[in-house]
């Protein structure tokens, strides 16, 4: 491959990276004034929380994801309330999305209304299966009302208002940071993206690579999303602007990728168990959801 190519790569990767990062830190630097009250709202004890909790989910915003699986260890929210907010969330894909201009950004709209719904519908689905789970969030409420928790984010910082972090940190240099990461993110899975599928090209027929793998997808998609990482939602919007994959795969990617969320659960003793059903459901869950909406072909 000539070194002209790798710079014009380079630089298509760059300039759509920057685009990311410029969207990404509006969003972060508003979700900061906020996501203390999130936290608050979701341990609400209401037969609207996974409702609630699909529609917190939705943010893009990768500590959403911990902060729900922070409360969830700690018996503040149910399974399918977490459920609900890990379908819901779509991490890094949205500014990836809403960064493509001149391409599919308005499909990102479509993104957001489907996972609020299906997360509300698959979260109340597990709390009418799941029943003890309700039992003891109640009954931990009940005894811990009026204590105060400090809840953590996707970076370890507190999200309570009030915390030990300057207004200087809290809202300008996390998000900032965080933005920096998913800027980092965006460029290498672009650029080396670009050099995979240029030399790809050279060896197959990649219009007829991508016809015969169709409806394998939405499945190649799901395995990418339960990867732990904000990476992994930034590589399936990307390989979904770019006309790699479907639709059907994106939804199906994105509703099992929870951020950093289950990581987080693997990362607590008491949770592990939990950790793998919850990443069963959202696989399931998923696939569901990527293989209903295949017809779709924006």
């Amino acid at each position: 491959m000539e070194i002209e190519v790798f710079g014009e790569i380079a630089l298509d990767s760059l300039l759509d990276s920057l685009k990311v990062l410029g969207f990404a830190f509006v969003i972060y630097f508003i979700l900061s004034f906020f996501e203390g009250k999130i936290a608050s709202l979701l341990e609400r004890r209401k037969k609207a929380a996974p409702l609630f909790g699909s529609f917190v989910g939705v943010v893009p915003q990768c500590g959403i994801s911990v902060v729900a699986g922070d409360l969830y260890t700690k018996d503040h929210i149910t399974l399918g309330t977490l459920v609900a907010v890990f379908i819901a969330c779509s991490d890094e894909a949205l500014p990836i999305m809403f960064g493509n201009f001149e391409g599919k950004w308005p499909m990102a709209f479509a993104v957001i209304g489907l996972k609020i719904v299906f997360g509300a519908f698959f979260g109340y689905m597990v709390d009418l299966f799941y029943r003890k789970r309700h039992a003891v969030v109640d009954e931990h409420l009940e005894h811990c009302e009026g204590n105060h928790d400090i809840h953590k984010g996707c970076c370890g910082h507190e999200v309570e208002e009030g915390g030990k972090e300057s207004p200087l940190h809290e809202h300008l240099i996390h998000p900032l940071v965080h933005s920096l990461k998913i800027f980092v993110y965006a460029f290498l899975i672009s650029f080396l993206f670009g050099i995979f599928f240029e030399w790809l090209g050279t060896v197959i027929n990649m219009e007829e690579f991508l016809s015969s793998s169709y409806w394998f997808s939405p499945i190649f998609a799901a395995l990418v999303g339960l990867i732990p990482n904000c990476a992994s939602s930034v590589l399936i919007a990307q390989l979904y602007v770019s006309g790699t994959i479907p639709f059907g795969a994106l939804l199906a990617g994105l509703a099992v990728n929870a951020g950093l969320g289950p990581l987080y659960l693997f990362k607590q003793k008491k949770t592990i168990k939990s950790a793998f059903i919850i990443e069963g459901l959202l696989l399931v869950f998923g696939l569901i959801m990527g293989y209903a909406f295949m017809w779709v072909n924006v």
